[in-house]
């Protein structure tokens, strides 16, 4: 020693002995304490106790898991409770080269105290070191390990002890005996911790608890922290709590206790790994907050491609996957992140470098972009596996982003999903995203842009196959007057619009204003796109349609057979709008009555349709339904019935349980049933079909109120008036409510509420009633109409049952005369008509026979 500082320090001999020869005096374990409870980890637990410790041997195991998921505390928990035997039992901070340093050389001061004096920190480590590699029996806890690197040369040098592990790293571990993958808590076990929590200094109003512990995704951090704000709080209820979440997301991810520790926040913590990873790789953080508006779980890879270079993308997706910021799954192509990292990663914190309001509008604008790009077209059977995948994620992005932050892209993505949604028969779904489309393109590129008539033109779609024909038709009137005012009365959007209006009117069953303006829009089209333009054709077919829709059969038919023959020569024979015109012209032919050509048409086009299509595609199941109906109506059940099973259990495959035409198709072979006689299997179909519609599109739904018609039916064929009559009477209040007095199902509902009355003897109530629907049908659909033929039959039929031929007979004569004009005299029902007529002769003069 020399100079005039230097120091002189007295070592005890046993100081001086080799790292071998020191033993480890009683009482050396400095586990941190961890206060408040702890929950559930039993299997992660017996999965640390299960490893047995070798001699001459280390065991190595790791806990890893996402910053904030219990690593510590476990380990810690074990090592109090489980790990028996092992001393001394020493905890390390290392999260870095100096903290592991830090920890050797306090274990080798405990060891030997005089040596802090005497040996710098280097030389202590070493010391620690070389202790450890000589003695057996200790366990050491490395906890927070962010790099490898740091603990590499004392995993090197250990040969025998036990080291555990706990870092936010999930794949560096390879060599380690256990690793243990951390999870969230089970919702049980989260809901206990919380409750333990607040309850420790009495009851707490714990409405909402579950609740709460569900929106922190159930993260053990998470419910410390927010279980110490609210025993700290005792006048916040875990109620509103959940409000201040929502209100103040950013505020309430930092706070905890006056006595939790700033960094023991989810905030601070995940803010740490995020500045980790940004120092590796800067996209790994914009990847995060890219994910935190997607929905949690099965985010498919795929739809991150085109984000970055294909070099820098996945070595981002490695590293949050690496730190356990995301979970990616290679079976399934898929990645998930925990639902608090999302819902702190996309709210914005001017304070956090990573959560800049700048760097969330970005993050969420790019992934609208990136959905949008992702996307399929809705309307390709193959592409709906893709779609309902996406769908999830579609959803989550809506209901986290403000609607007043909504581009024209996002826009975009909710106008083709509310059209893929509606053509899965999920049309309360489409008319919200049609409506949040419609709002944001009014925003975002004004009233009269043609991209804000297009979704207006797809929300009045939606509408009116939900049933509520009253705001379609308001939408489409908006629609044409805008597209006349914008684009001009001969514009091709603006033909569209007219033809849209046209389409509501015939359904809502105003075919006076429906016909004229189908006219009007054929004679536009042929003068300004020309007659064998596809969309002239188009509104051929449509003007056919509103003349069968009239009765007019002898007009709609020949219109018909023109609009097929002009597809065939300017689209193909296969085109699928050839094939959609076949299939209404035999649809007419079969309803004119001619099954000879009805038949081999719809023949004809299953077969191009299984040929074009595919035997799975909705049009083809459509065509088979068609097909089958024809065998009914031609009455042969033994084709039909198999065609209609058939066709129910491939759309129940294909399109779902819930679908609008599955439901057709379950209505459609209860009605073969029926019709075979065999109402055993009719009827619980028919009760079936009514439900799931009542449940899928609501009481006011046409196609409901339609169940609930044949269902009453039904019950009629079956004998039971009492069932019929109550069912018919609802369903004729409901037309009258949500239809109108006029609309051809209404007049519909009040014949069928008549034949009820007239089957069940009451023949006083029945009269009238068929009286009125006659002049109602007359003056609404025209004295020729089919509905109008039917109904002058039917009242006939009551006249007759109530005695009185004479009133019945001119009745029966005038129908005899319109079905020869329309049908032929051949058609089996003019037959049947001319039967009656005779009977009703028969019973007027007592039997005699007329001519």
């Amino acid at each position: 020693m020399s100079g005039d500082n230097a120091r002189v320090i007295q070592l005890p001999p046993e100081a001086l002995l080799p790292a071998a020869e020191v033993d480890a005096p009683p009482g050396l374990d400095d586990l941190p304490v961890r206060p408040g409870p702890f929950v559930g980890r039993t299997r992660e637990l017996d999965c640390l106790d299960a490893v047995l410790t070798a001699s001459g041997q280390v065991v190595v195991q790791a806990v890893a898991g996402l910053g904030g998921i219990g690593k510590s505390t476990l380990a810690a928990h074990w090592a109090a409770t489980r790990a028996r035997g092992h001393a001394p039992i020493r905890w390390i901070s290392a999260d870095s080269p100096a903290g592991v340093q830090q920890g050797l050389a306090d274990l080798a001061t405990a060891l030997q105290p005089a040596l802090a004096q005497a040996l710098p920190l280097e030389a202590l480590a070493e010391r620690a070191s070389q202790w450890l590699a000589t003695h057996t029996g200790w366990l050491l806890i490395l906890d927070n390990v962010n790099d490898p690197a740091d603990i590499a040369p004392l995993l090197a040098r250990a040969t025998t002890g036990r080291i555990l592990i706990t870092s936010r790293l999930a794949t560096a571990w390879h060599h380690a005996t256990t690793v243990v993958r951390l999870d969230v808590l089970d919702p049980a076990e989260s809901l206990d911790l919380l409750t333990r929590t607040l309850t420790a200094h009495g009851p707490r109003d714990l409405d909402s608890a579950a609740d709460l512990c569900a929106e922190l995704g159930h993260l053990p951090l998470a419910i410390e922290q927010v279980a110490a704000y609210l025993a700290q709080n005792p006048l916040t209820t875990p109620r509103a709590y959940l409000h201040l979440l929502s209100q103040y997301p950013a505020d309430m991810y930092r706070q905890g206790a006056a006595t939790t520790p700033a960094e023991r926040t989810i905030a601070r913590i995940w803010r740490l790994t995020l500045d980790r990873l940004t120092a590796l790789q800067p996209l790994a953080a914009d990847l995060l907050r890219v994910l935190a508006w997607y929905a949690p779980e099965n985010i498919p890879a795929t739809v991150l491609d085109g984000l970055a270079g294909p070099p820098a993308l996945n070595q981002a997706i490695g590293l949050l996957n690496a730190y356990s910021m995301i979970t990616a799954d290679p079976a399934s192509d898929t990645l998930a992140v925990h639902r608090l990292v999302q819902a702190l990663a996309r709210t914005p914190d001017p304070d956090d470098p990573h959560r800049t309001p700048a760097a969330i509008d970005q993050a969420r604008n790019q992934a609208a972009t990136q959905l949008s790009e992702a996307r399929p077209a809705w309307n390709v059977p193959a592409a709906w596996p893709t779609w309902r995948t996406l769908l999830a994620h579609i959803d989550a992005l809506t209901g986290h982003a403000a609607e007043a932050t909504d581009t024209d892209t996002t826009a975009n993505i909710h106008d083709h999903t509310g059209a893929f949604l509606d053509n899965q028969g999920q049309t309360a779904r489409a008319i919200s995203y049609f409506e949040r489309a419609l709002t944001s393109r009014v925003r975002v590129l004004g009233a009269d842009h043609p991209h804000t008539l297009s979704s207006r033109n797809n929300l009045a779609y939606a509408y009116r196959h939900a049933g509520d024909l009253g705001r379609a038709i308001e939408l489409w009137e908006r629609d044409l007057t805008h597209s006349v005012r914008v684009l001009g009365a001969d514009h091709r959007g603006t033909l569209t619009s007219r033809l849209n209006l046209a389409g509501a009117y015939e359904e809502a069953g105003d075919l006076g204003r429906a016909i004229p303006l189908y006219e009007q829009n054929l004679a536009a089209m042929m003068r300004v796109l020309g007659a064998d333009h596809p969309d002239t054709l188009t509104a051929s077919s449509n003007l056919a349609g509103g003349y069968r829709s009239a009765g007019d059969l002898g007009r709609a038919i020949p219109l018909y057979e023109q609009n097929l023959a002009a597809m065939m020569r300017v689209l193909s024979a296969d085109h699928p709008d050839t094939l959609t015109s076949r299939n209404n012209l035999a649809d007419a032919y079969r309803e004119a009555g001619d099954l000879g050509r009805a038949g081999p048409l719809f023949e004809r086009n299953l077969e191009a349709r299984l040929r074009v299509l595919g035997a799975d595609h909705p049009d083809t199941l459509t065509s088979r339904n068609n097909l089958a109906g024809a065998y009914e109506a031609a009455g042969d059940l033994g084709r039909a019935i198999p065609l209609f099973e058939q066709t129910f259990e491939d759309r129940l495959r294909v399109l779902g349980a819930n679908h609008p035409s599955t439901l057709t198709s379950r209505g459609n072979l209860a009605g073969a049933y029926e019709a075979a006689g065999d109402l055993g299997r009719a009827i619980p179909l028919f009760e079936q079909t009514f439900e799931d519609r009542l449940r899928v599109l609501g009481a006011n739904h046409p196609d409901t109120l339609t169940s609930r018609g044949i269902l009453a039916g039904a019950y009629l064929s079956a004998g039971d008036p009492d069932r019929a009559i109550p069912l018919n009477e609802e369903t004729l209040e409901d037309r009258l409510r949500v239809l109108g007095a006029d609309h051809p199902s209404t007049l519909t509902s009040r014949n069928n509420l008549a034949g009820a009355y007239q089957e069940a003897g009451d023949l006083g109530r029945a009269i009238p009633l068929f009286e009125q629907t006659l002049e109602d049908t007359v003056r609404v659909l025209g004295p020729h109409h089919p509905s109008t033929l039917s109904s002058r039959l039917n009242l006939a039929g009551a006249y007759e049952a109530a005695g009185d031929p004479g009133r019945a007979i001119p009745l029966y004569e005038q129908i005899l005369a319109d079905m020869t004009r329309v049908l032929g005299t051949g058609h089996p029902v003019t037959v049947e008509v001319r039967l009656m007529l005779a009977a009703a002769f028969a019973s007027r003069d007592g039997g005699a026979e007329q001519p």
